[in-house]
């Protein structure tokens, strides 16, 4: 993984944020798995994040702040057959990196000004 620079989000956690900012808008409270088809789909991947790259990411995007997260009722998860999903959602300080982030990664380079001859 790429170094971290102080204050920044590596690429992985942008995409968790986008992603998850999105599916929140959808759908509310978003799960692992949606997490990394969206992913996936954004980026024209052909295969999905692996899990414990992922749900690393997210813990650390929790830590930060940037992310919440509960398990859902047991008994939706007994109604439909399957094990219980942790869902997550993206907080607002989340939102903001996001926002900021993506700012500074598409906000054009800074071009220096020619030096002139008489200078």
């Amino acid at each position: 993984m790429p170094r971290r620079r102080e204050g920044r989000l590596v690429d992985l956690e942008v995409d968790i944020l986008g992603a998850g900012i999105e599916l929140q808008a959808e759908d509310g409270d978003f799960y692992g798995f949606a997490l990394a088809k969206r992913i996936a789909d954004r980026s024209g991947a052909s295969s999905l994040t692996a899990h414990g790259t992922l749900y690393k990411a997210l813990g650390r995007l929790a830590e930060r702040g940037m992310v919440e997260s509960e398990w859902e009722d047991p008994e939706i998860a007994a109604t439909e057959g399957r094990p219980r999903r942790r869902l997550y959602r993206v907080t607002g300080v989340g939102a903001a990196a996001c926002r900021a982030e993506t700012e500074l990664r598409t906000a054009p380079a800074a071009v220096p000004k020619p030096r002139s001859a008489f200078a």
